[in-house]
């Protein structure tokens, strides 16, 4: 879907509004992601606290909700999101109140505020749309990752790719990796949470020891397509894309079972302040339009049931993540300390 088509369709008045409310009540009855059209619309002042992602891609999402809406005043503060986070609780402790809906993409810094008491609840109806293990009281996720092994095809075959990740430190396979990288010390923190601190910083000194390290997740990729390394560590989409744009890359995905090598992460948006606006504009991101946008031009996972995943990837409930609290993984700085004192940062 091109940009130009996702902004008719979103900020446009469709057919389906024009139909009898009894055949409307049937279409929603259908349809776990509702579309835009059955939303109302937006009126008033809102501030959305928007942590950095995709390269424009939401903001293409927030220019389509601005323009169906023209009584809306959405203002924007824009950077990184954990530094958006410090900002909301830092400003909460100090009796001040500027944000009115964050979007942060990543789950940890989601936790940061939930663990302050800063978030509000979210109506049933709205968690009732999200997939299954990933309903949560106080915030929404709207899209997903999950971490791969992305391995080079004329190295490696499907086969070759272990179960676990745990199995590649006693491996003999070269590996990419990019420790500095936001997603992946999520990851490493999931591993703290399921495996305990000393194993996973004996992991980390096996890795380290056949890793070559990449400034970014796409560098990741990119090297092991070109051969330079067996494996990689990455979130899916970095794959994907360079897929899309070469068709005939050597490198495919690869997925561990029940372990932080499989991890699905989750952005995700909350409110922060009381009444209907900011629950309905929450809303516009779990609908069809958005989603299907999300997972066709960022090849983000939808986690709204019955949206479609991104082409190229495998159905998630074919995926085996570990069951675990995504807001568990806000706090980082054990996992920094970790990673610093095995000499990986």
């Amino acid at each position: 879907m091109q940009r130009r088509a996702f902004l008719h369709n979103l900020a446009a008045v469709g057919a389906i509004s024009c139909l009898p409310m009894s055949i409307q009540r049937s279409f929603a009855a259908q349809a776990v992601a509702v579309s835009v059209e059955q939303l109302p619309k937006l009126e008033g002042e809102i501030t959305l606290y928007l942590g950095r992602g995709e390269g424009g891609l939401y903001e293409n999402v927030l220019e389509a909700i601005r323009k169906r809406n023209p009584k809306l005043n959405l203002k924007i503060r824009r950077g990184a999101t954990a530094a958006l986070a410090n900002s909301i609780v830092a400003e909460s402790k100090a009796g001040v109140k500027r944000a009115d809906v964050f979007w942060a993409v990543d789950s940890g810094a989601i936790g940061l505020i939930s663990d302050a008491g800063l978030a509000r609840p979210l109506p049933a109806d709205l968690i009732a749309q999200l997939r299954p293990g990933f309903q949560y009281p106080q915030w929404a996720p709207v899209t997903g990752r999950v971490r791969t092994l992305p391995y080079n095809t004329d190295r490696l075959t499907a086969e070759q790719i272990p179960d676990s990740v745990m199995a590649l430190a006693d491996s003999d396979l070269s590996i990419g990796w990019a420790p500095a990288y936001a997603s992946f010390q999520s990851f490493v923190t999931a591993m703290r949470l399921l495996e305990g601190d000393k194993v996973t910083a004996d992991w980390l000194r096996a890795i380290k020891a056949r890793a070559t390290t990449y400034a970014g997740e796409l560098g990741v990729v990119m090297a092991v397509e070109r051969g330079e390394v067996d494996l990689g560590f990455a979130n899916h989409y970095y794959t994907l894309r360079l897929k899309n744009g070469k068709p005939d890359a050597k490198v495919a995905l690869g997925f561990t079972k029940n372990d932080a090598g499989c991890l699905v992460n989750a952005g995700g948006i909350l409110a922060l302040s009381d009444g209907d606006l900011p629950i309905n504009f929450i809303r516009y991101l779990l609908t069809e339009e958005v989603q299907s946008y999300l997972a066709s031009e960022a090849y983000e996972i939808p986690l709204v049931e019955g949206a479609k995943p991104p082409q190229g990837l495998p159905p998630l409930d074919t995926i085996s993540p570990p069951k675990i609290d995504l807001t568990q993984l806000a706090d980082l700085r054990p996992t920094l300390n970790l990673m610093r004192r095995v000499g990986v940062l």
